[in-house]
């Protein structure tokens, strides 16, 4: 083959090279793995569109030809203007590099691509690389897409159209992607499916290229269609007529310029659009601007993944040699946990759980505690007699406990007897109260463990079961002190609190009314007294003699009832109080202690094993970071030279 001049000047090459080489370089380095994106000339076209010929042209070289889908993996073309004339050809793939020659480089990719994709027809997302450098090249770095087809043939799976569509879309999506749209002159370019994808992504074409192939098998209207662009190609259309049979490249390079210039209908298109020389000096010029572009935006991505990762890193826990290290390290989780669930379960301050209300815990036990005690002022009140049997139960109770002695002593064992009824009304829900507050307890101190112990997952389970434990500890601790409460309010009765007499004189003040009422059948039988509203006393009329006695022992257990009821809420909260403090203070380190040490005391000693997912993140991580450093290097010393030369 005769050796060609670089279809564009080697000057202009010169100040690409390095942009190239440098994206080129963080390509290998697979930064796009990191979430990165990487400027790309990105090449589609429907099946037969000519694609392979157009590819062949700019890299002077023979790709795989045949029936159906010749290209089955992204084909990754990196060309390089070579100097020497001997060309250097080789393919990269699976960590492997394959050197190859202009005469078997057909067959090569074709190896490569069954290893990659399978011997069948199917096709595969993982890329296989060809570098081309070779004197009279364009220094170009191209991404050739399988050609899109719909129908299936023998061999190919039946979702074919799909998988090469997500393989497309992947490619075309990213904005740092340049769509070089390969159409056949022959076709409504409104109908090709490439066109369709790349307007799914690019809708102004501000990012596409066109490039019509076997403008010499149809070139009337040509004309018309790439200067009427109806399919918005933003930058641009580049006619090219295709290498014919056994040509060589110059030869088809000859032929090429002489159609344009001599064609009827072809002359007419202007040569800023005709011929691979124009094509391949377009191409170059818009890849470096791309990546003069986007450059800096990765250099600022590729910091900013750096920074997270290193964070990241950092807050994983030191590998630990000896026990005494594991126990330093235990003993700090210990003591941040104490200290958290001091702050949110004392002290009410929220600095680590800003917006998480349930760990508000100060907040939320003082609304469980007043619902608790309206929830026994609600119980209380069902037990109350309706307004038209008032005293009813009273009498009932002083009937029942009449004994020899003297008359108008109110018996005691009638007060504890109406004590003991109203106790019962209430009885399940100090109980319920105390399971209630510890469940969400038990999740605050378990969620707050947690995190301060994420980072040893060889102890989380053992750390988890030690707070549980304790919770239930201190749970079975609140129902039995529970229970000694609500015995001795059923079975004494006792208050030093001057208000039950004060409570006791307001409502006796009814009395007198109450009787007159009862005795004087002409007076209307309702009396208003404050906390039961108007009553019904038509009923008492039959029992003048006890009426009396009964209401005196209706307002004295009313008057003590609310004590009653303030002293079970009161004492709930000291004591729910007083068993937090002593769960932060003691009992939860020696619980955890006992729990993490075990009969054998090998707690500690699982600190010192590192977890598979602690040792794979790390691995990552490393792998990550050093990557990251190696990309920052090759980007890093392009900078002032890109402000030099393309401002």
């Amino acid at each position: 083959m005769v050796v060609v001049s670089a279809p564009i000047v080697s000057s202009y090459n010169d100040r690409i090279r390095p942009l190239l080489d440098a994206v080129d370089r963080l390509r290998h380095l697979k930064i796009m793995q990191e979430g990165i994106q990487l400027p790309t000339i990105v090449v589609v076209g429907d099946q037969s569109s000519g694609k392979s010929s157009v590819l062949e042209s700019l890299a002077g070289i023979s790709l795989p030809r045949g029936q159906g889908i010749c290209t089955r993996v992204p084909l990754i073309m990196r060309l390089e203007n070579h100097l020497h004339p001997q060309p250097e050809i080789y393919l990269e793939f699976d960590g492997r590099v394959v050197p190859t020659d202009e005469q078997h480089i057909s067959n090569a990719i074709i190896a490569a691509t069954d290893e990659i994709a399978g011997n069948g027809k199917g096709i595969s997302n993982t890329p296989l690389t060809l570098i081309v450098k070779k004197n009279g090249v364009p220094d170009l770095t191209m991404v050739d897409l399988p050609g899109i087809t719909r129908v299936p043939v023998h061999g190919q799976p039946e979702d074919i159209y799909e998988q090469i569509s997500k393989i497309i879309m992947e490619f075309i999506t990213p904005e740092e992607s340049v769509i070089l749209n390969v159409l056949s002159a022959s076709v409504d370019f409104t109908t090709c499916e490439s066109i369709r994808m790349s307007q799914k992504v690019d809708k102004n074409g501000d990012r596409t290229l066109a490039v019509v192939t076997k403008a010499d098998k149809s070139p009337e209207g040509l004309l018309e269609k790439v200067t009427a662009d109806d399919v918005n190609i933003g930058l641009g259309y580049v006619c090219v007529r295709n290498r014919i049979g056994d040509e060589s490249y110059d030869e088809a390079r000859a032929k090429e310029a002489k159609l344009f210039e001599t064609h009827p209908l072809l002359s007419s298109i202007s040569k800023a659009m005709v011929g691979i020389p124009v094509l391949a000096q377009k191409l170059v010029q818009i890849q470096a601007s791309i990546i003069v572009k986007c450059l800096p935006d990765i250099v600022r991505k590729i910091n900013d993944k750096l920074s997270t990762n290193m964070e990241e890193i950092n807050r994983l826990p030191k590998t630990m040699e000896s026990v005494a290290e594991a126990m330093t390290a235990f003993m700090h989780v210990l003591g941040c946990a104490k200290e958290s669930l001091w702050k949110i379960l004392i002290r009410g301050e929220f600095d680590e759980y800003p917006d998480v209300s349930e760990m508000h815990c100060t907040a939320r036990l003082a609304e469980m505690l007043n619902q608790y005690s309206d929830q026994l002022q609600a119980n209380s009140t069902r037990e109350t007699d309706p307004k038209h049997s008032f005293l009813l139960d009273e009498i009932k109770d002083l009937e029942e406990t009449k004994a020899i002695g003297l008359p108008n002593f109110l018996p005691r064992t009638a007060f504890l007897t109406q004590l003991q009824k109203k106790v019962k009304g209430i009885y399940q829900t100090p109980f319920e109260f105390v399971d209630k507050i510890w469940n969400y307890i038990e999740n605050v101190v378990v969620r707050v463990l947690m995190h301060h112990s994420d980072n040893y997952p060889q102890v989380l389970s053992s750390i988890r079961r030690a707070a549980q434990n304790l919770v239930a500890k201190k749970k079975k601790q609140s129902t039995d002190w529970v229970m000694d409460i609500v015995e001795m309010e059923k079975l004494t009765d006792y208050t030093c609190n001057p208000e039950y007499v004060a409570t006791w004189n307001q409502l006796m003040s009814r009395q007198g009314e109450l009787m007159k009422i009862v005795r004087d059948h002409s007076k209307p039988p309702q009396l208003h007294i404050d906390g039961f509203g108007d009553v019904d006393v038509s009923h008492l009329r039959s029992n003048v003699e006890i009426v009396q006695e009964a209401f005196d022992l209706k307002m004295r257990m009313t008057a003590y009832w609310k004590i009653v009821l303030r002293r079970m809420v009161d004492c709930m909260a000291l004591h729910l109080l007083f068993s937090l403090q002593n769960l932060v203070n003691k009992d939860l380190e020696a619980e955890i202690i006992h729990e993490l040490m075990g009969p054998q005391g090998n707690g500690l000693q699982r600190m010192l094993d590192v977890s598979p997912a602690v040792a794979e993140k790390r691995s990552r991580l490393k792998n990550s970071i050093k990557l990251l450093k190696e990309s920052k290097d090759v980007v890093g010393n392009l900078m002032d030279r890109i402000s030099g030369n393309y401002d």
